[in-house]
């Protein structure tokens, strides 16, 4: 298991919608192996997770508002899916301007499933190989990233580190991935 103490992450979403184990599991696991874990949602209170889209899952607390959230301090941005999660969230300002902020100081960003049309709407994947849901893929190639079908890509083209995966399936890859990145940064 990864030793992730000391390790700060900040995951973004909106209060409804986002994909109950794209959230809830890497979450729960990274603050199992040590690391801080920040949910910061669009308003204060509940986010009220799904499954599949459609059915509720899990209710979750906000730690703060995205206009709250500071990216300061942290080591990673999480940016989970859910369709309707990722397509509300791209509209938010302060949301956009975290993945902007994360991409440019070259501190890595993970993303799954629909959560990179955040990506895309901060103009930050041109030059990246990436992964995600196959129905951004469009999206991916016009926004001048590389899109593949893979559990989980790890690419650093677009300037910063950046961790991609398909769907929940694959958060076992996904979270490995994210394990290594942050262990990683222990050592730079």
């Amino acid at each position: 298991m990864a030793h992730l103490t000391g390790k700060r992450v900040l995951a973004i979403v909106t209060n409804y919608g986002v994909e109950q184990d794209e959230l809830v599991v890497p979450v729960e696991r990274l603050r199992e192996q040590g690391a801080e874990v920040t949910v910061a949602a669009a308003e204060p209170g509940e986010v009220q997770t799904l499954t599949g889209d459609k059915n509720p899952g899990r209710v979750v607390t906000a730690d703060l508002t995205l206009d709250a959230a500071d990216s300061d301090g942290y080591d990673l941005l999480l940016v989970p899916g859910g369709t309707i999660n990722a397509d509300t969230l791209r509209l938010q300002r302060p949301a956009v301007d975290l993945v902007r902020s994360f991409a440019a100081s070259g501190r890595p960003i993970a993303a799954i499933c629909h959560g990179p049309w955040a990506l895309v709407e901060a103009d930050v994947v041109r030059g990246a190989t990436l992964t995600s849901y196959w129905s951004l893929a469009t999206d991916v190639r016009n926004a001048g990233g590389e899109w593949v079908d893979k559990s989980v890509v790890r690419d650093n083209g677009a300037g910063y580190l950046l961790v991609t995966s398909r769907t929940p399936d694959d958060l076992d890859d996904f979270l490995g991935e994210i394990a290594v990145v942050l262990e990683a940064q222990a050592t730079e």
